[in-house]
């Protein structure tokens, strides 16, 4: 008998915890894991909304069946062709080969790129309404959030919204389906997380989807990955408009990349005097140790970013070099940024890093150091300029 979660009447969750997979897309890591939500109504007509990734095909389709009992499958909706929502398709069209796909004209070409599907579909554009019975559909296009061919489906019955990869996050359930059955404590690092990294690239698109959503009534958001949302809407909302719109809060991220340990040792000089001038929140991390994610996730939280870098083959550190390639992908702005770094026999750590100033365009705080060899005297105080200009720029957020 398969677990039933009812959204409403006669709309259920279908979801899968997984905690077997290590990385999502093959490059974020998983340590709470993740969840893939599908969503099925039973009314007249039957609809699935997207499916799982493909090793959970199988107990989908059971899934299915034993709630529809000897009613078909009518409709398949598709808001997102990317394989961790799409995996089950070729499993769900054998189990009903008479269902009707229903996506976007961007949709199809992924569809059959994937899958070699390319009969029973049926296109769908922004506005339009596919009735169930008592459930209207009606579907809204929300181009790069984060695929090109990306949507979202509304219950306009119900005042349920079906929202992709929007207002989702990393993290298995564990039990708890709805966000007022949860401690969102738990969550709230892995739902920003799974934002910065996963949709943060794309802030104009998210902000459009947004201002569509504004529309219209919502009293569930179910996304494909994560919790459903139905006491907190206008908490995760709010979030989403401030993370798109580039907005930092009062606190640091300071992040090093260093061999021997002395351009750490700048890091750790320059978080004690933040913290002796008032700055509340300050993260340092070891570019070597850390995932860029975890790092990427806080400085989307912080307004104040920190970068130090020893030199290495007259360059920059390496995971310091991936780091600085990831922020300028994401292409996160308004942010404030201090430098540091040290070399030896050559320089290039620093200088590396100015120039991802030049091109991210952030705010340069205070004067850059750069420690021949150790740091010195003259080095540290240097350091606890960069400090206090910092805290400055940080407190005037208060």
């Amino acid at each position: 008998m398969s677990l039933k979660v009812e959204l409403s009447d006669k709309v259920y969750w279908l979801g899968f915890n997984d905690r077997r997979k290590h990385l999502f897309e093959n490059q974020w890591p998983l340590d709470k894991g993740v969840t893939y939500n599908a969503y099925l109504i039973d009314d007249e007509k039957t609809a699935l909304i997207d499916t799982a990734e493909a090793p959970f095909s199988g107990d989908l389709v059971a899934w299915i069946k034993d709630l529809l009992g000897a009613k078909k499958l009518d409709y398949l909706i598709i808001n997102h062709m990317e394989p961790d929502h799409s995996g089950s398709i070729k499993d769900v069209v054998t189990a009903f080969p008479e269902i009707t796909i229903v996506g976007n004209r961007k949709t199809f070409p992924i569809l059959e790129g994937f899958y070699g599907i390319s009969k029973n579909i049926y296109e769908v554009a922004e506005g339009d309404i596919l009735s169930l019975g008592k459930h209207q559909l009606q579907f809204f296009m929300i181009p790069m959030v984060h695929w090109p061919e990306s949507m979202v489906t509304y219950d306009t019955t119900d005042k349920i919204i079906f929202s992709n990869d929007a207002f989702g996050s990393f993290g298995t359930l564990n039990g708890g389906v709805f966000d007022d059955e949860m401690d969102l404590t738990c969550f709230n690092e892995e739902i920003r997380r799974y934002y910065s990294n996963i949709v943060g690239k794309y802030g104009a698109q998210v902000q459009k989807a947004l201002t569509k959503l504004e529309t219209i009534e919502i009293k569930l958001i179910a996304p494909s990955h994560g919790l459903i949302w139905r006491s907190k809407i206008p908490y995760i909302v709010e979030k989403y408009h401030m993370w798109s719109k580039h907005e930092g809060e009062a606190g640091a991220v300071i992040v090093f990349g260093s061999m021997y340990g002395n351009t750490e040792k700048m890091a750790d000089y320059i978080a004690r005097f933040l913290i002796e001038e008032g700055v509340k929140f300050v993260k340092v991390y070891d570019s070597a140790k850390t995932h860029t994610s975890y790092i990427i996730n806080d400085i989307w939280k912080y307004k104040g970013v920190v970068l130090g870098s020893c030199a290495y083959n007259g360059g920059i550190f390496p995971p310091m070099a991936h780091l600085l390639s990831d922020l300028e992908h994401y292409g996160l702005r308004e942010r404030y940024l201090s430098v540091f770094g040290s070399s030896s026999w050559g320089g290039g750590g620093v200088r590396a890093i100015n120039k991802f100033a030049e091109n991210i365009k952030w705010e340069l705080v205070g004067d850059q150091v750069e420690a021949r060899c150790a740091p010195n005297e003259s080095d540290i105080d240097r350091c606890r300029s960069i400090a206090k200009a910092m805290s400055l720029k940080l407190k005037a957020l208060e």
